[in-house]
């Protein structure tokens, strides 16, 4: 299933996360309908060791499939922000050009250093690319001697 295909379909993706990725150990995502085929998906995914992520999305369903017009997410741990993606255009910046406009935020000078973020698009949804990269960021955590 193409979660694009409709807004009832990105519905049901979204709020079928928790049961399709046991790493979720919290959803508070919403899908709020601001018409027939507009939306805005805001909330927070909670995972182990502390980590987070912030979503807010702005959807359009206008045409199947349907598209995300703009995104913010954030990843945090324990109240420390390790980066962020939003799709802010920096056509000024040559770094970014390939993946144009999407990017990623990262330390040092976590506002202005910015990196392009291949994983990411409008036509398809950035949800699963983002828990994959927080998987792999929960593997390289230091393990528990005990």
């Amino acid at each position: 299933m193409n979660p694009f295909q409709s807004l009832a379909d990105y519905e049901a993706f979204i709020y079928g996360l928790e049961s399709q990725f046991t790493a979720i150990r919290r959803s508070t995502l919403v899908v709020v309908r601001r018409g027939a085929t507009v939306a805005v998906l805001r909330g927070e995914l909670e995972f182990d060791h502390g980590i987070r992520l912030n979503v807010r999305e702005r959807l359009t369903f206008d045409h199947s499939p349907g598209k995300i017009r703009e995104y913010g997410y954030e990843v945090w741990q324990e109240g420390r922000l390790l980066y962020w993606y939003d799709s802010q255009p920096h056509p000024d910046d040559p770094t970014l050009t390939d993946t144009h406009p999407h990017h990623r935020h990262v330390h040092p000078d976590i506002k202005h250093h910015r990196i392009p973020a291949p994983g990411l698009s409008f036509q398809q949804p950035n949800i699963p690319f983002l828990l994959q990269e927080i998987g792999e960021l929960e593997l390289a955590r230091p393990q528990d001697p005990s």
